[in-house]
């Protein structure tokens, strides 16, 4: 089959690689039909090197048609169609009874301390094959895949593997009050996506901050007040609590994480580690931190007292300094983690609907064949050509 493979720092290629195979009873074996570029593939693309292998299969965002399924398998049969989380979860352990998928007690990467395998990314998370490729093999096929109706176009679902569910997340571990208000920052697929579901679950006043041109145009026709951090610079944080009231909004969602602009020098030490021996880097990137905090620092300096912070954005260092005394002086709640996909999908999939209220039919920007995945992943880091998400059609 074809599948993009991971080759060095901005180096991913379409090879040629085995066919997936039933290895477990509960193995499920899909066609995929579509997959998506993540924001979190920009960091093997750019800067976790060394947690991958040269070979290893990208993507984590993949649905597609069961094509094969193991002995025990009786959830889903031949011919279904389904998502798959992103989340390698059993759905079965103490953790996922919880709802907490990715911290799956079966999965966990215990070698690096871990949470939960994902399809596709790196030795920290399993370094199982991910499905930016034409088949997938899918374990658990008893409680993972979610199965969706034939009929609609792939756009509908696509998002139910990991946009919707972090998004989904993010707004309700922000905690918005009823009329309250919220700032997103970044409004990358999964900013923009959490604006809409915070309009749609009542907030009053949803402000996004990004500073690409076409992503501040596409939130602001959904309803969402912009504000262009180029334009604003050092005045953003001002400018949030005169819109505020003065006292800032009720909750910050960080959608950036460590690509967050406004730490040069931490942007150097994240490009430095692909320069070094894979297991020196490994170690410099676990413990002694590369993150750019400029995001998470402006949400803590915005943020109302006794308001919240919904952490989405990936973050990747382990010493990053917090300014606790802030944080403690303002009575902050600060929430996070990796989407549990299977806790929200109940929530969630009554909304994908002809109705369409979160506008899943037409986010995608782009819709490219896997053969010219390399081309859309430099498309989509470098920002260019209106790229926001980008779907991959084998």
């Amino acid at each position: 089959m074809k599948a993009l493979t991971w080759h060095g720092r901005r180096d991913v290629r379409v090879d040629s690689v085995s066919d997936p195979a039933i290895k477990d009873p509960t193995d499920v074996i899909i066609k995929v039909t579509t997959s998506g570029l993540c924001g979190s593939d920009l960091h093997l693309y750019e800067v976790l090197g060394p947690f991958l292998d040269v070979g290893d299969i990208l993507g984590h965002e993949p649905m597609g048609i069961v094509e094969g399924v193991g002995p025990e398998v009786t959830a889903v049969t031949v011919g279904d169609r389904v998502v798959i989380p992103f989340n390698v979860s059993c759905g079965t352990c103490h953790t996922c009874e919880q709802g907490l998928h990715s911290q799956c007690e079966t999965t966990q990467a215990r070698e690096y301390g871990s949470g939960a395998s994902l399809f596709g990314y790196t030795k920290l998370y399993g370094q199982v094959p991910g499905g930016q490729a034409e088949l997938l093999r899918v374990p658990f096929g008893n409680n993972l895949p979610i199965k969706v109706p034939h009929g609609p176009e792939d756009d509908r679902f696509v998002f139910l593997s990991d946009v919707l569910p972090t998004a989904w997340q993010a707004v309700e571990y922000a905690a918005v009050p009823e009329g309250g208000s919220l700032v997103v920052l970044g409004l990358g697929p999964i900013g923009d996506m959490s604006c809409r579901i915070a309009l749609h679950r009542g907030a009053s006043q949803v402000i996004g901050v990004d500073l690409v041109p076409e992503r501040l145009e596409r939130a602001r026709g959904r309803g969402v007040q912009v504000l262009d951090l180029d334009k604003h610079g050092k005045g953003l944080a001002d400018t949030i609590r005169e819109l505020t009231g003065g006292r800032g909004p009720d909750a910050v969602i960080d959608a950036v994480g460590m690509e967050a602009h406004g730490s040069p020098g931490a942007k150097l030490a994240a490009q430095a580690t692909n320069l070094l021996p894979s297991a020196v880097a490994a170690k410099l990137m676990e413990h002694v931190g590369v993150d750019r905090l400029h995001a998470l620092y402006l949400a803590i300096d915005i943020v109302r007292r006794g308001g919240t912070i919904s952490l989405s954005g990936v973050y990747g260092g382990q010493t990053d300094p917090l300014p606790l005394l802030t944080m403690f002086d303002k009575q902050i709640q600060l929430r996070m983690g990796q989407a549990n996909v299977h806790r929200w999908a109940g929530d969630i999939l009554p909304l994908l609907t002809d109705d369409d209220p979160l506008g899943v039919d037409t986010f995608a920007t782009h819709h490219v064949p896997l053969d010219d995945a390399p081309a859309a992943y430099e498309m989509f880091q470098k920002k260019r050509n209106g790229a926001v998400k980008v779907l991959f059609k084998p």
